[in-house]
């Protein structure tokens, strides 16, 4: 067990939305509850209301920035904090903020952990260097097996050092029967997506270049090219300032005269709606997903998934039983994939999904991560005494 007086500081960019952001305010939620104080050192972000609500405290610093001046200072802000706050360990959760996370935690002698959440890439030994910040703590949690494998072919790391632990999904949240049809009614028409027998596909991520946007718009246009008018796919994430790669999106929807059939819907804030609105969901990333929380999610709202074959999404999606594994930016084998999933029909889909949704209940729960991490947490203390 954690000691009585336990004060966690976890240290995040931003809690605007992601994965990372998700499972920092879960595990913050879980030292809670277990009679702990949960500190989140951060630029903050619209995130910040539930963490409040769920009994964490919010320390604001621009622990986002890579200027290594400001960097200076969040150390020594982070010196202070974990002072004045008496922390038992600090967590680490992304690459610029852990530089001053660990000053501060050796300034002070406090343990620090850090989570792998990418599969960070380095074209040279400055770069490299500067992502093996992950590494140098007491501890490093991989979110997948992909990821640790990554972790230790790079850095060479001692593998006892090294544990996995996957992210979890809140049910209590993420539960079909929870959902009640008029939250799916007000997506619905907040959307646009009528119920005119079109199948529904759910693009769920940030507006960025590297989820394959581009390449499923492609991918549409050519099933529309066959004659096919039977789908609408729905791009939900935010541009979080990409304001340019919005309107290239938009521009690309147009020129291929998809504007009804490929909608940008904006960030949501509902998701578990949002997989119900939808038929199956798809993840074309182009960039491996280290764990790739948006293909768990709908699993678990039981909505099959298409993927791209890459990744840590390779053991979340069971190719051909749970959803299906595309070739990675091949535009036409995601339209094949995409036709394949429609022309399944709803029956089989439902099949699938109950198998997805079984699966994933086994093994992505948020309370067995939750509980993992304490448990790392617990590791590092004794060992440390």
């Amino acid at each position: 067990m954690l000691p009585s007086d336990f004060t966690l500081l976890q240290v995040i960019p931003e809690l605007e939305t992601g994965g990372a952001e998700q499972s920092t305010i879960d595990v913050a939620q879980a030292v809670v509850r277990a009679g702990g104080t949960a500190l989140v050192a951060t630029r903050g972000g619209r995130m910040t209301a539930r963490l409040e609500a769920d009994g964490g405290r919010l320390a604001q610093m621009p622990v986002q920035t890579k200027n290594p001046l400001v960097m200076l200072g969040n150390a020594a802000r982070l010196v202070a904090l974990i002072r004045q706050e008496k922390v038992s360990l600090v967590h680490a959760r992304s690459r610029a903020p852990a530089f001053a996370a660990l000053w501060a935690a050796h300034a002070t002698n406090t343990p620090f952990v850090a989570t792998y959440h990418g599969v960070y890439k380095a074209q040279s030994g400055l770069k490299r260097w500067y992502n093996a910040v992950m590494t140098r703590g007491d501890l490093v949690i991989a979110n997948s097996d992909y990821t640790r494998d990554h972790v230790l072919t790079e850095h060479h790391i001692d593998p006892v050092r090294m544990v996995t632990i996957p992210r979890g999904v809140d049910f209590s949240r993420f539960d079909p029967g929870l959902v009640a049809p008029a939250r799916v009614e007000a997506l619905r028409q907040a959307w646009g997506a009528p119920q005119d027998g079109r199948t529904k596909i759910l693009l769920a991520g940030r507006l960025t270049r590297i989820k394959g946007h581009l390449m499923i718009v492609e991918a549409a246009r050519r099933l529309a090219e066959a004659g096919r008018r039977d789908f609408l796919i729905l791009f939900a994430g935010d541009d979080q300032g990409r304001s340019g790669y919005a309107a290239e999106l938009q521009r690309a929807i147009d020129a291929a005269g998809l504007s009804e059939a490929v909608k940008i819907v904006g960030h949501c804030d509902d998701m578990p709606a949002a997989y119900l609105l939808a038929d199956f969901a798809i993840l074309p990333t182009s960039v491996p997903e280290s764990f790739g929380r948006a293909a768990v999610e709908p699993q678990v709202m039981g909505r099959p998934v298409i993927a791209s074959d890459h990744g840590g999404v390779t053991e979340t999606v069971l190719d051909g039983r749970t959803g299906w594994l595309a070739p990675v930016t091949d535009a036409d084998a995601w339209a094949a994939a995409l036709a394949k999933a429609i022309d399944l029909g709803p029956g089989k889909r439902t099949e699938m999904g109950e198998l997805g949704r079984s699966r994933a209940r086994q093994l992505y729960s948020v309370d067995a991560m939750c509980a993992a991490t304490l448990s790392a947490y617990e590791r590092v203390l004794e060992a440390r005494a």
